[in-house]
C-alpha cells in the first residue's frame, strides 16, 4: 500500500539546507499495524508529513496503491487526504465553536455526502467511540480524551484505509491514553492500516511493527538497515 524508495527531505532556511530525513526506504503492507518511533528531531513528524501527503519528498520515490505520489495533481491529493487518509493529531485540532457532530461532518461535507447520509453516518461513528451522547458538546465541554474520541470519529468519516496518528496519547493521561489505544487496536482488528507515531514505548508495543527513526535514518531493522555513518 505504501512503499518509500530512498526519500530523502530537504527543508531550506535562507541559504542553509537542514535534511531532515536522509534516505528512507520502506513497506507498509494494508491492514498492517505498524508504530514509528525515535527521539525529538528524528524525523518522525516529517515523515508523517509525507506518509500524509500534506508534503512531497525533495528526492526519491513515494508509491500510494502502487502510484508515484509526484504523479498527483493537487486536486487529487486533496481527495485523498480526505477519503484515502484519516489523520489523528496531538493537538485534537477541533473546530473550538462547533459541536462534536459538526466536527466530525467536516470531512463528510468535503465529499459531498447529503444532509441523511452524513447524519446517519455521524451519528454511528458516535457509538463506535463511545460518545453517542456527546453530539451535542463542543469540546470546551469535553475532556481531552473525548476530544480525542471525536477527533478520530472525524478521521473515521470517509471510511479512509489508513489511519494515521501522530502522537495521538501526548496530551493524555494514562487511562484516556489506554482508552484510546484501544480503539486503534480495535481498527486494526476491522483492517484498518494504522500508522502510530510515537515517542511513548506503552503505545509502540501495540502495534505489530515498530520502525525506529534516528537522525533522519530508519534506525536497526525497524524496515530497512541503519546506516554505516551517521550524518549530522
Amino acid at each position: 500500500m505504501i512503499e518509500m524508495q530512498n526519500v530523502i527531505k530537504d527543508y531550506q532556511t535562507g541559504k542553509i539546507t537542514f535534511r531532515a530525513l536522509k534516505g528512507i526506504s520502506m513497506t507498509i503492507e494494508q491492514g498492517d499495524y505498524v508504530g514509528i518511533v525515535g527521539p525529538s528531531g528524528s524525523g518522525k513528524s516529517t515523515l508523517m508529513n509525507l506518509i500524509g501527503c500534506l508534503d512531497l519528498p525533495s528526492s526519491g520515490n513515494y508509491f500510494l496503491d502502487g502510484r508515484e505520489i509526484s504523479k498527483f495533481s493537487s486536486n487529487e491529493l486533496a481527495d485523498i487526504r480526505n477519503t484515502k487518509i484519516g489523520f489523528v493529531f496531538q493537538s485534537f485540532n477541533l473546530l473550538p465553536y462547533a459541536t462534536a457532530f459538526e466536527n466530525i461532518e467536516v470531512p463528510l461535507i468535503f465529499a459531498k455526502k447529503n444532509a441523511k447520509a452524513r447524519k446517519e453516518r455521524i451519528l454511528d461513528l458516535l457509538v463506535q467511540v463511545g460518545l453517542s451522547d456527546k453530539a451535542d458538546n463542543k469540546p470546551t465541554e469535553m475532556s481531552g480524551g473525548e476530544m480525542q474520541r471525536v477527533a478520530i470519529a472525524r478521521a473515521l468519516a470517509n471510511d479512509p484505509d489508513i489511519i494515521l496518528a501522530d502522537e495521538p496519547t501526548g496530551n493524555l493521561d494514562s487511562k484516556s491514553g489506554g482508552a484510546i489505544v484501544e480503539i486503534f487496536d480495535k481498527l486494526s482488528k476491522a483492517g484498518k492500516t494504522i500508522i502510530i507515531i510515537t515517542h511513548d514505548a506503552g503505545v509502540a508495543k501495540h502495534a505489530r511493527r515498530i520502525v525506529h527513526l534516528k537522525d533522519g535514518y530508519v534506525d536497526g531493522n525497524g524496515n530497512g538497515a541503519a546506516p554505516n555513518s551517521h550524518e549530522h
